[in-house]
């Protein structure tokens, strides 16, 4: 027992030895190392990337410091990508000798990063075509990999850290962004930097400060104008003719740590007086006064998730948010949201400003709830679950904003928007000659438009869930917006209320109209579709239903036939582009035909006709009304014929 003691200690003082000589030889040869490293990245960049790394000086002082002068990172033919001309570090010991890097110190003074973009290309493109090959995506573990990326990040960051004279500039085919950290310091885990922002329209000066401590993954920081003015974004107005700014954010990390092979990343992350200005957002700048979003992350093996205790609160509306992604044998996504009992009144007054012009001013009494359960697997697309459900207690509109939907029961003067230009004014009343009663409207026309355009308008709410669902999966599979789920209620609230603008704004205010209109009955469902006959475009400059009658046919809405109707149904999509569904003799060409035969044999099917109703169907339709000169002036009708019976939401 006594030898076999000796023996351990003699064993061990051997290893002790032989390692006390390697980190002799490590701290003698230290400096060949570090340059037989800097050799090797500068190879490998030149292989792999095409770029010249050049560091005119790189040496140890002891065993965890670095100095670095003159760095250079230069791609070939291309404009300086990284220059630094001083740098100085630590590094954790016992983390490097297994090959992990942990920086402690960092001192950089003077250097630059800059992205330059031309017309040639750019001095970053090798970098975003990497060439090592991609992991198998069924293999990655989703928690280790962002476990991985997040801890090597992390180590990174140093612990004290002290910036000076550095820049970060963009140069995109001459919209030019200068970021100038006049003063970057970490210290005892406070953080403190002055950005200078340089862009052609403006200078700012940015502020991050606040607490952050890289080992411990927990960070609060508030990032704010130093003038305590708004912040504005850069590069984004000439780039994406996107204006934005704020006057701060404030971000809070409080866990981010693996348990149970999950990782978790829960915090809170705010914004105050946030605005927004895009012509596809709104014609104006929208504004959010305060904006917070608490969220807790949780990652899996093949998981993501935003767990159910996350909520997002815009102004007074706060709203439970749970989102989720599995990537198994199929992929799976879900949405979950959930806006607790609360007034009225204080969900119109939180809407972002300018993103809701018809709603300032309205004033409602009563409550409301609602929810929204979204999901969809990609290997069951027609499974697809989509329920929207608000439930109001005592909700009454007692004054209403810029959008009167009272007028829709009386007698007004409707202009079109076309072009952003207003058309003549259209009066809906018995004193115009044109204006049309619904009885004095040909039954066909009006099951025609009925079944192509809303089959349950006269049951529905002003939404079809069944379509929403249809236009979702649709617009998945295509992976673009290709098909609508617009119902004749959203037409009208579109046309008498609100522009033909292309935005969010208009979009979102359209939703929320229709739902007031149908579900406060405001309106009878007979008035809305006799006002719908009489302001929609049926051709250029044709508006409703009397006009269009004796624009292509010199009728009277009641004499229209079948043929005519079905005509008058099928291009309410497309009114003015009328013409192109005639050949050169003037016929229908034959996908007209089609869908007329198609919506024919539907409305038969429905029982909405009979077989008498079709009698006399074969004689050809004849444009006899002024439409007929249009035809005149296109002779040719080249325009494709690509329109087909999957254009109508039947």
């Amino acid at each position: 027992m006594k030898k076999t003691k000796q023996k351990v200690i003699f064993s061990l003082k051997i290893i002790g030895v032989f390692l006390l000589l390697g980190l002799v030889m490590l701290f003698a040869f230290r400096n060949t190392i570090l340059n037989k490293i800097v050799n090797r990245i500068d190879s490998k960049l030149e292989r792999e990337y095409q770029c010249n790394l050049t560091i005119q000086k790189a040496e140890f002082h002891g065993l965890t410091n670095l100095e670095f002068h003159n760095i250079s990172l230069v791609p070939h033919q291309k404009d300086t990508l990284v220059s630094i001309g001083e740098l100085k570090t630590s590094v954790n010991f016992w983390k490097l000798l297994i090959g992990d890097i942990q920086l402690g110190k960092l001192e950089i003074n003077k250097g630059f990063i800059q992205l330059v973009k031309t017309k040639s290309g750019s001095n970053f493109d090798a970098f975003l075509h990497s060439k090592k090959q991609k992991e198998d995506n069924a293999e990655v573990n989703y928690a280790k990999l962002l476990n991985r990326i997040s801890t090597k990040l992390l180590d990174l960051v140093p612990t004290d850290m002290q910036v000076k004279g550095f820049a970060f500039r963009i140069n995109d085919n001459g919209n030019k962004v200068v970021f100038d950290f006049n003063e970057l310091a970490l210290n005892d885990k406070k953080l403190n930097t002055i950005i200078q922002v340089t862009s052609d329209k403006f200078s700012q000066q940015w502020s991050i400060n606040g607490f952050a401590d890289p080992r411990d993954r927990k960070a609060d920081l508030t990032f704010a104008n130093a003038k305590n003015d708004t912040i504005k974004i850069p590069y984004f107005d000439e780039k994406f003719h996107l204006k934005t700014g704020f006057i701060s954010i404030h971000f809070n990390l409080e866990n981010l740590t693996m348990r149970s092979g999950e990782l978790h990343i829960e915090g809170n992350s705010s914004i105050k007086n946030l605005f927004v200005n895009h012509p596809k957002i709104a014609s104006k700048d929208v504004f959010i006064k305060n904006a917070r979003f608490d969220y807790h992350w949780i990652v899996g093996e093949r998981f993501i998730t935003l767990d159910s205790t996350s909520s997002v609160q815009l102004n007074k509306i706060k709203c439970g948010t749970s989102l989720t992604y599995i990537n198994e044998k199929d992929k799976v996504y879900n949405l979950k949201l959930k806006i607790p009992k609360m007034k009225a009144q204080d969900f119109i007054t939180s809407l972002p400003t300018g993103l809701f012009n018809h709603f300032e001013g309205m004033e409602t009494q009563g409550n409301f709830n609602y929810t929204l359960d979204f999901e969809y697997n990609n290997h069951k697309t027609n499974d697809l679950i989509f329920e929207s459900k608000l439930k109001p207690e005592g909700l009454k509109i007692t004054k209403y904003g810029e959008a009167d939907l009272n007028k829709i029961n009386g007698e007004f003067v409707y202009r079109a928007i076309d072009k952003g230009k207003l058309q003549r004014p259209i009066y809906l009343g018995e004193t115009n000659p044109n204006y049309t009663p619904l009885s004095a409207i040909s039954p066909y026309l009006q099951k025609c438009v009925l079944t192509s355009e809303d089959p349950s308008f006269m049951t529905h709410r002003g939404f079809i869930n069944e379509a929403f669902k249809q236009s979702i999966v649709k617009n998945i599979r295509t992976k673009k917006f290709s098909r609508g789920a617009s119902t004749i209620s959203m037409q009208l609230v579109k046309n008498a209320f609100l522009n033909r603008e292309k935005t969010l704004s208009r979009k979102l205010e359209e939703i929320l109209l229709v739902y007031i209109l149908e579900n406060n009955r405001i309106s009878s469902k007979e008035r809305m579709l006799e006002v719908y006959f009489n302001i929609i475009e049926w051709g250029p400059n044709v508006y409703g239903i009397g006009e269009a009658s004796q624009f292509y046919f010199q009728k009277k809405p009641e004499d229209l036939n079948l043929n005519e109707c079905l005509f008058l149904a099928t291009i309410i999509p497309r009114p003015k582009g009328f013409m192109y569904r005639f050949d050169s003799q003037q016929h229908l060409k034959p996908f007209a035909v089609q869908q007329n035969t198609f919506l024919t044999k539907l409305m038969l099917r429905r029982n909405i006709l009979t077989e008498n109703d079709t009698i006399g169907q074969y004689i050809p339709m004849t444009i006899s009304g002024d439409a007929k000169f249009f035809l005149k002036q296109n002779p040719t009708n080249t325009k494709t014929d690509s329109i087909s019976v999957d254009e109508f939401e039947f």
